[in-house]
């Protein structure tokens, strides 16, 4: 500790200047440290703690108008997602918040419904409103904006986004890979709706990895998601449509774990089980799909990962608008095996198809 250091006066207001003084620093060293600027790496970890310590222990507060005025930044980002339900948005929102709290900024987010007004008001209505950055969830702005952009899932092309993304590849070849030897040859297929930014992407690694693997997609085992909901309906009534069309099949792998969880209610509604008549796999791993009945088998994407990177990201092109930076930060998955899949068992159905081959009826 430094000799003869300035003890601040009880009750009164701390300043930077204070501050430098009581630990027998540059007011630049602790500006540097207070406001995690680009070149704080440059100094001591010991440094950095001694500094927050002190900081918290005299309760010191920086003057945040001083600082706008002269960083003309507000430490305020704008968030735009789709819509805010529970499930895939949580999970990523989580690693967002929880980044940009720890480094001290507040975020406006708005939903837009995937409506195309809102989509093209709200970047301008939140730039009036002085946001450092735009984070997008699942959604392309539709005009390049003179701010910093992140996007997760967004898979935009527009000049000055970074987009952070899974490989879809991967995931599908997981997916139908544990499909396949597990004996699934007739498999339904669910592509999620022409809004999602990830439906066209994952669909075309489907056509691909199938293709590779050699597994057939049948046309009429394809499901195309259309309606706006965000909640297992959505799963729940194609699957249901399909179950009354046709039960050739084995397996379903669907969009998401949302339209999972509703694939298997409406497998359950039709007189059958899952997994022992159908398997399901989803997408996601959401938080509910370990407690669902079955414990839902999925291809994990690491959402609060995502949504923390996407974050940190955001920050380091705001505090360094110089600096180089990715246009695509790319995140592997992982195949979570639970209860929701199983092998293909000898079905009563198959059963009495062969027995008609054997005795020659058609």
């Amino acid at each position: 500790m430094p000799k003869n250091k300035h003890i601040p006066d009880a009750g009164k207001p701390v300043t930077l200047k204070i501050l430098a003084e009581y630990l027998d620093l540059s007011p630049a060293t602790v500006s540097i440290v207070l406001n995690n600027s680009p070149v704080a790496k440059s100094i001591s970890q010991a440094t950095h703690q001694r500094v927050r310590a002190a900081a918290k222990k005299f309760d010191y507060r920086p003057n945040m108008h001083a600082r706008m005025l002269r960083t003309r930044l507000t430490n305020t980002v704008g968030v735009i997602v789709p819509e805010l339900s529970e499930g895939y948005f949580t999970g990523v929102m989580l690693g967002v918040e929880q980044y940009l709290l720890q480094e001290g900024y507040l975020y406006f987010t708005v939903s837009h419904l995937c409506r195309p007004d809102l989509m093209e008001e709200y970047p301008e209505l939140l730039m009036n409103r002085a946001v450092d950055g735009f984070l997008l969830v699942n959604t392309e702005l539709p005009n390049k904006v003179p701010l910093p952009v992140v996007g997760i899932s967004s898979h935009s092309r527009i000049p000055g986004v970074t987009n952070v993304e899974l490989d879809h590849n991967r995931a599908t070849r997981m997916a139908l890979r544990h499909l396949y030897e597990l004996g699934h040859r007739r498999i339904a297929f669910m592509k999620g709706q022409r809004f999602s930014l990830d439906s066209e992407v994952r669909w075309q690694a489907i056509a691909g990895i199938a293709q590779e693997i050699g597994i057939v997609i049948f046309p009429e085992l394809c499901i195309y998601l259309e309606e706006n909901l965000w909640s297992p309906k959505l799963g729940y009534l194609p699957v249901r449509d399909l179950l009354t069309r046709t039960r050739d099949f084995t397996a379903i792998f669907c969009f998401n774990d949302t339209a999972a969880i509703g694939a298997i209610r409406a497998i359950e509604d039709a007189g059958l089980t899952c997994p022992r008549d159908i398997s399901v796999i989803g997408f996601d791993d959401i938080i509910v799909a370990e407690y669902f009945n079955p414990r839902l088998t999925t291809v994990r994407q690491p959402l609060h990962k995502m949504g923390w990177t996407a974050a940190q990201h955001l920050v380091n092109r705001i505090q360094s608008p110089g600096d180089p930076y990715p246009e695509v930060v790319w995140f592997e998955p992982e195949l979570v095996v639970r209860e929701s899949t199983a092998g293909v068992r000898d079905t009563s159905t198959a059963k009495l198809r062969r027995a008609k081959r054997q005795i020659g009826s058609p």
